[in-house]
């Protein structure tokens, strides 16, 4: 494919930027001004650009969405679960975008009843998005939130089931998600400020104006955030407050929604805790004591303050409490050991302690939606980077368990022709970092095999090695697809996060470009055929290790990228901003702005020759602003020296999340997937 088209050329206007007697010429600054008509002018032109360079791309990229949306199985159904006399699910229809939430009541063999088909809401719309549903007390209301400016900006709407109408009012501003008192006569739900910080709590009363709801809790601390739930036992009202590294549990009668909220263990820096309901007692998973991989205490519910909670299951320095689900007669705990999870099933009376097995040896594991404290069956998920998707259940009393569903892969797929493995390359500083590995034996050409390396990194997220059938399109294409588990996630527990992040983030980077080494060394790949992909703050990785490491990589895709780190940290102005300086740092801090200065991939492109490059964003993006992304890529032209592409798509209807709707997301996929295959030398 021949070089094509002039890319386009953001104009130069120079903005000074000092703190710290240390001061920045930024020549995009003015990108920022969203409504500006030469910004809209430079985002299209970015868009028309990147079209017309790809424009021989275009029948792979609808070969390659049509094999993605051909594995897909349209007319699918979620496995049912029973909550307050109901059989719940969730169904897609063949050929549509969106999912139908419905319910029997009673036995499965009960008439459907649709409580809401999002294919008719989103009608017509760009996107529309679904999130927070409830059912009132009487089980006659569904309560809703629905985003349709792709700004995870909901709106809450009121459903009656039996007429299909709705309340000709919205809660406005908010979450999405609403929490029903136990009479149904209150509704609680989470309003965001200008920021979009979740930060105030409302009561109100179900058929009023949503002009009278009553503020019930406002959170005063920047760096928080918060929330309003029923705990599973629906006894309680709970509001959780949210740092980095602090929490703080209120709690209120359901059946009392007009009293006060009553608050469990005030908020201490470094002090994290949750907790779950059952019986007379708190169950909480804290790093309380110095328990930095957490463990599991008791207290009782009038008595929550931390000097009264007990141990139930003490520290493990080499085990990390991810979570846990309580029952009747058991206590379910999800592990991590070594980097893969465990399903710990203990019988309350100590007759019981024991693993649930899992064979693979990369894998992944969790605990999926049990609403009832009297059942002895438990569900989990389980795949791994060959096996997909499947819904479990196990049944404690007698250790016995089946698949309630695995996830359908339509078209010739067979597991058996994949291989998958754990390996691990040393860092710089010597610590060995996982990897989890997947190809297929048959299409590989040894030390010329095109490798996919992808990395996240950051707020102890782990990305987990689970089953992806849009993967498949590249590894049945001869690529091998690695996910490098760098500090920064929780792998290997939680000081594996603790070791990437603030002034240990550099880790992160580092980690990355050391499993890239390794898999050359190995002769795995060769730099002319090492890929690497991130997301968000992965897309912060990707920017950083390209400044450090060009020459390592052939292509990279930084999708929705989190780069320009120094002035979205300074400006608290700017969604997620102030509860993030736990992460990164608070650059108003000399130490902090320069260290995260040395990093952060807008302030440090330099002249040198970058690997061919897609960046993606979203205009309505409130996570990563759009112009991060359009600021970075007008900067990278500046810089580049040599041949490779620098391009941008920009979705000018969507933001972090990218296009709503099963099948509208795969087009983005096909389209990155089509430059990564360009790039490879792969046509077909």
């Amino acid at each position: 494919m021949s070089k094509g088209p002039t890319p386009p050329k953001a104009p130069k206007k120079k903005e000074i930027l000092e703190i710290h007697s240390d001061i920045r010429e930024d020549n995009y600054y003015w990108l920022r001004e969203r409504e500006n008509p030469e910004t809209l002018d430079y985002l299209n032109a970015e868009n028309d650009y990147r079209s017309e360079v790809m424009a021989p791309l275009q029948a792979l990229e609808e070969k390659l969405f049509l094999e993605l949306k051909g594995r897909i199985k349209e007319d699918d159904s979620s496995v049912p679960y029973f909550k307050n006399g109901y059989w719940i699910y969730v169904r897609y229809d063949q050929g549509k975008d969106h999912p139908i939430y419905c319910r029997r009541k009673g036995s499965m063999d009960a008439e459907e009843e649709i409580m809401l088909d999002v294919n008719i809401e989103a009608s017509g719309k760009d996107y529309f998005q679904v999130g927070g549903m409830s059912l009132s007390p009487d089980r006659n209301w569904l309560a809703y939130g629905y985003d349709d400016q792709s700004r995870r900006i909901y709106k809450i709407r009121f459903r009656n089931l039996e007429s299909g109408e709705e309340l000709n009012y919205e809660l406005p501003q908010c979450t999405g998600s609403a929490s029903w008192s136990s009479d149904g006569k209150f509704v609680f739900y989470t309003r965001k400020d200008e920021t979009l910080r979740p930060n105030q709590i409302y009561r109100h009363q179900f058929g009023s104006s949503p002009e009278t709801d009553q503020l019930v809790y406002e959170e005063e601390d920047s760096s928080f955030i918060c929330s309003v739930y029923r705990s599973k036992s629906e006894r309680f009202l709970m509001i959780g407050c949210h740092s980095t590294v602090s929490n703080e549990y209120h709690y209120l009668e359901a059946n009392q929604p007009e009293g006060e909220f009553a608050l469990i263990q005030p908020r201490e820096r470094d002090l994290e805790y949750s907790v779950a309901h059952f019986g007379e007692h708190w169950y909480i998973r804290t790093n309380y004591q110095n328990a930095l991989n957490f463990k599991l205490m008791r207290s009782a519910l009038d008595q929550g303050l931390k000097e009264n909670w007990e141990d139930i299951i003490p520290h493990r320095e080499e085990v990390y409490l991810e979570g846990l689900e309580i029952f009747e007669k058991y206590l379910v705990l999800e592990e991590r050991s070594q980097g893969l999870n465990r399903l710990r099933v203990m019988s309350w009376d100590g007759e019981q302690d024991h693993y649930i097995q899992f064979d693979s040896e990369t894998y992944t594991a969790g605990i999926g939606t049990n609403p009832s404290f009297e059942s002895n069956l438990l569900r989990y998920g389980y795949s791994s980077l060959i096996q997909p998707n499947s819904v479990m259940e196990y049944n404690m009393d007698t250790g016995e368990q089946k698949t309630l569903k695995q996830q359908e892969v339509l078209g010739d797929f067979d597991a058996s022709v994949y291989r998958e493995e754990r390996r691990w390359y040393q860092a710089e500083d010597g610590e060995k970092i996982p990897v989890s590995i997947v190809w297929r034996p048959d299409r590989q050409k040894e030390g010329s095999n095109p490798l996919l390396l992808y990395g996240y990194g950051s707020y102890g997220i782990t990305v987990e090695p689970g089953f992806s059938s849009n993967r498949l399109s590249l590894v049945d294409r001869g690529f091998t697809f690695v996910i490098a588990h760098i500090r920064g996630g929780q792998y290997m527990g939680r000081p594996w996060y603790e070791e990437g992040k603030m002034l240990k983030k550099k880790n992160s980077f580092q980690d990355f470009i050391s499993v890239a080494e390794g898999l050359i060394a190995e002769g795995r790949t060769q730099p002319e055929q090492l890929f690497a992909m991130g997301g968000s703050a992965g897309g912060l990785l990707m920017g950083t290790v390209i400044n450090w490491r060009p020459e390592l990589f052939k292509a990279v895709i930084a999708a929705v990228p989190f780069v320009d780190v120094v002035s979205t940290m300074l400006d608290e102005s700017i969604p997620l901003t102030t509860g993030e300086f736990d992460e990164w740092g608070n650059p108003k801090n000399e130490e902090y702005y320069h260290y995260i200065k040395s990093y952060s991939p807008y302030d440090n492109v330099k002249e040198q020759a970058y690997p061919n490059l897609l960046i993606t964003t979203g205009l309505h993006d409130s996570q990563v602003q759009y112009w991060e992304p359009a600021k970075w890529c007008a900067k990278l032209r500046d810089y580049h020296q040599g041949e490779n592409h620098i391009l941008m798509y920009c979705n000018m209807s969507t933001g972090h999340g990218g296009a709503s709707g099963r099948f509208e997301a795969l087009k983005e996929t096909a389209m990155e997937f089509s430059f990564l295959l360009w790039q490879a030398g792969i046509e077909k």
